[in-house]
């Protein structure tokens, strides 16, 4: 099948692609290229990155001088800070949109969108994604989506204001306080769109990979981004419409008078109709997203990362079969360990043992790939890219994170850490900085197949520099305000004698994320000069050995001019003792490398081992 749909796509590109000059708007701006998707998708996370970390600095801000006051805040923000102070129902629209933004339009489509849409045609051997108008359509709806999230902004009533989670019965009732009103509706009609981009982007990803592999790409020659990519699609589309479901039931409850999350509520002096309904339901319904959804933003990062360290480290992958079967593994555990979020809902305690184990036991998979990059790096000859750097650095953010998810998954211990600033910590760090040093490690590797040009290394060093200090700097610190017990989403810390000694802790936190912030600009400036003025980039800079290095520096429609290369290796054949080069790229035939063939490479292909067999005894080489 997939040779019939790769020859008549060649045929396609060759009689069609380069007769007519595109305009501007077919190019740019309604384009089908998944190169062009994939540009669109990162410069527009990288703009809602911005925003959410603007939404982020405000609150910290609030938290750090709670009494005092800055005239500049009322200028920006108007009547959501008068005086100067932020008020307490917008500081909760400040967090509830900042975490909506980061952990869905940043995380999960800005950096699934850009890497998939860039790097599932070029490492599979494609022309193009399987469906084009799909792929535009996908990031259409997420910009659609963007627009209307930052809107609520501007509505009278303000933002949505319950928490990234939008818990019943905040979200439920309209008049429940102003965050509650038009501003939550914009939220629920802009989650349903970005589902609806991310569900038509995962079918065409999972039909490209699975349809399209050029000859010779059999599943176990796939780079670790592509099982990455895949695997995660496959989450995505099991598990976001059930974060649909819970949304149309919510709105019907908005709307409708129905009760699917309400019961025996009273409102401003009135007691609502409703009765029969249960906010758990909704939380059900949600982390059955909400805990695959860490796994959708967390696996595509690992992947990037895998291909990035072994690049840089002149190494095999360690293990490449062990990270493809942790990658399942972390795919099929990610649908059984939701109810760890709602241990103090009063959920029966053998039930809630089961979850305490498999929540456990999914950290078996993530220890493997840990220990995999550790064992890679091993005694390999490290260049310290940019890239690498921030390779690195999720490595470091995810044993780090991950250890105290150790402590957040037993039932015991989550009874008391829960909604503590304990959980912040160890979400922002696992999920949220591992997640964004994969993204940035994926831009800084793959700029120069993207614009044809290299970005600066310095800016670069400085960039990581910045944001990696800052990092444990602002999200450290708060494992010990939540092993005492400091609540999240507070508006200040002034009330409680036992809190107001933490409030020198927010204002360290709140000048490290100031001070990250500001080197977010080092990043910026370096991205968008390099664009226009950075040094042309050779064609393959990185001396590595995937399949998209082979195409030209100059974009084309359908990426390679004539044939699509044949793939007869693995991608992972670097520094293989008996070869001239430290590197031997997967189009590179075995007769070609004959001094450095292992009898493993050939998997049980009987003739090629008969003549490699027949070269050993002609040169004299003993396996």
């Amino acid at each position: 099948m997939s040779s019939t749909v790769i020859s008549h796509s060649a045929e396609h590109h060759d009689s069609h692609g380069h007769h007519h000059e595109e305009s501007f708007i077919r190019k740019y701006i309604f384009s089908g290229d998944h190169k062009m998707i994939a540009k669109q998708f990162l410069i527009t996370g990288i703009i809602m990155a911005v925003f959410a970390m603007l939404l982020s600095v405000l609150f910290r801000i609030q938290l750090a001088w709670p009494d005092k006051e800055f005239p500049i805040l009322e200028v920006f923000l108007g009547k959501w800070a008068e005086g100067g102070r932020i008020k307490p129902e917008f500081f909760l629209s400040l967090v509830t949109i900042h975490g909506t933004v980061m952990v869905f339009f940043v995380l999960t489509a800005g950096l699934s969108g850009t890497f998939s849409n860039l790097l599932i045609p070029y490492q599979i051997g494609a022309r193009d994604m399987a469906s084009p108008f799909m792929n535009m359509l996908s990031y259409w709806l997420f910009f659609v989506a963007s627009v209307i999230m930052v809107a609520s902004f501007f509505v009278e009533s303000g933002p949505a204001s319950a928490g990234w989670t939008i818990y019943p019965p905040l979200s439920a009732v309209p008049t429940a306080i102003a965050g509650s009103a038009t501003g939550m509706t914009l939220w629920l009609v802009s989650m349903v769109l970005f589902v609806a981009s991310q569900l038509i982007g995962g079918i065409n990803y999972v039909s490209t990979i699975l349809n399209m592999r050029t000859k010779g790409m059999d599943l176990w020659k796939m780079p670790l981004t592509i099982w990455a990519f895949f695997l995660t699609a496959i989450v995505g589309m099991l598990s976001f419409p059930v974060l649909v479901s819970a949304v149309v039931l919510l709105i019907f409850d908005r709307a409708a008078g129905t009760s699917f999350y309400l019961s025996d509520l009273v409102v401003q002096g009135q007691i609502l109709p409703n009765e029969g309904g249960s906010p758990i339901l909704f939380q059900h319904l949600f982390w059955f997203l909400g805990h695959p959804e860490v796994y959708i933003v967390v696996m595509p990062a690992l992947g990037l990362t895998s291909e990035v360290i072994a690049t840089n480290a002149r190494k095999p992958i360690f293990g490449y079969h062990a990270m493809v079967y942790s990658l399942i593994g972390i795919t099929v555990l990610s649908f059984i360990v939701w109810g760890h979020h709602m241990f103090v809902t009063g959920m029966n305690p053998f039930l809630g043992g089961v979850f305490m184990i498999t929540t456990l036991i999914i950290a078996v998979p993530s220890a493997v790939k840990a220990f995999n990059y550790l064992a890679t790096l091993w005694k390999g000859n490290i260049r310290f890219t940019p890239a690498m750097m921030f390779a690195i650095g999720l490595v470091s953010f995810f044993i780090s994170g991950g250890l105290t998810g150790l402590f957040l998954g037993n039932a015991a211990l989550d009874i008391n850490l829960h909604d503590t600033y304990f959980v912040v910590a160890h979400f922002h760090l696992v999920m949220g900085s591992a997640s964004i040093f994969g993204m940035l490690c994926g831009v800084y590797h793959w700029y120069p197949k993207m614009f044809g040009r290299m970005m600066n290394a310095k800016l670069g060093y400085l960039h990581f520099w910045l944001t990696f200090i800052g990092a444990y700097l602002v999200f450290f610190p708060m494992h010990f305000m939540g092993i005492d017990g400091v609540p999240r989403r507070y508006y200040a810390f002034t009330e409680f004698a036992f809190m107001a000694k933490w409030v020198s802790v927010n204002k360290l936190v709140t000048w490290a994320a100031i001070i990250a912030a500001l080197g977010q600009v080092a990043f910026l400036w370096n991205f968008f000069t390099s664009i226009f003025f950075g040094k042309k980039a050779p064609q393959n800079p990185w001396q590595s050995n995937t399949l998209e290095w082979t195409t030209p520096v100059e974009h084309i429609h359908g990426n390679w001019p004539g044939e699509i290369p044949t793939v007869h290796r693995w991608p992972y054949d670097y520094s293989k003792p008996g070869h001239g080069e430290d590197f031997i790229p997967q189009d590179v035939p075995f007769s070609q490398t004959m001094s450095s063939n292992l009898p493993h490479d050939f998997e049980g292909d009987e003739e090629a081992e008969r003549i490699q067999a027949e070269w050993n005894a002609q040169n004299g080489r003993k396996d």
